[in-house]
């Protein structure tokens, strides 16, 4: 299906939106349900996000790929997957959606719109943490979208569940919500100077992911399973 740019530009801040939403306005309402108890507050968090991440990629993948991560918008035009002018609308388009679901969760919360968050989440292991997180999530991508494209959906969902759970930094794993919880300072936020560090190992994660998935799936090694990359909800027409 061919789509026109503009419009799945539309569809990536939509989606984004909806994510950030989610993920910022579920680690408010786990928090406050969860009387202090941290571990079950993130429970309720990594559920929703879960959740969510399966049903934006289901249903926005045919149109616009469902990146909703500069990272994976990145790695998809390197793929030739994505045009360059694609990432290059893509990427703010992700960026605002996600400060767009930023306040949104504030507004239902009844809580200022703009805010700093106040979080501390520093230090190498919360950079090697990101970095490892995205590798995770676009390993994942690149590797289900090679032999199970229509089981991409439910790998982008459990790996992000799994990174909240195994990961020191939870697993943000994108750049563009890292912006965005940045500008919360509720229990899913991160201080903004330590926000560079995730983004920075983010797009490291990811490229790293690229380079061996690349080594692992030469394009000329494709069996009968494997599927023109189109076909993933991952991929987007240039």
């Amino acid at each position: 299906m061919q789509v026109g740019l503009a419009r799945r530009a539309a569809a990536e801040a939509l989606g984004a939106a909806l994510l950030a939403g989610v993920v910022i306005g579920s680690g408010v309402l786990a928090e406050r349900l969860s009387a202090g108890n941290d571990a079950i507050a993130l429970l309720g968090n990594t559920a929703a996000t879960g959740a969510i991440l399966y049903v934006l990629v289901t249903g926005l993948g045919p149109l616009s790929g469902a990146h909703f991560n500069p990272a994976v918008s990145l790695i998809m035009a390197l793929r030739r997957e994505l045009s360059v002018a694609g990432f290059l609308l893509y990427a703010p388009a992700q960026v605002a959606g996600c400060v767009c679901g930023a306040m949104l969760a504030h507004a239902m919360f009844d809580l200022p719109l703009l805010q700093v968050a106040t979080q501390a989440r520093q230090g190498v292991s919360q950079v090697l943490s990101e970095g490892v997180a995205t590798f995770a999530l676009v390993f994942a991508i690149l590797t289900v979208a090679r032999w199970r494209p229509h089981a991409v959906a439910t790998a982008v969902a459990l790996v992000i569940t799994a990174g909240y759970w195994w990961t020191a930094s939870t697993s943000f794993a994108n750049p563009a919500i890292t912006i965005a919880r940045a500008m919360s300072d509720t229990f899913a936020g991160v201080r903004p100077a330590d926000a560079p560090g995730f983004i920075a190992g983010q797009f490291a994660g990811a490229l790293a992911a690229w380079l061996v998935c690349a080594a692992l799936l030469p394009k000329h090694d494709i069996s009968a399973a494997g599927v023109d990359a189109g076909a993933s909800p991952i991929s987007s027409n240039k």
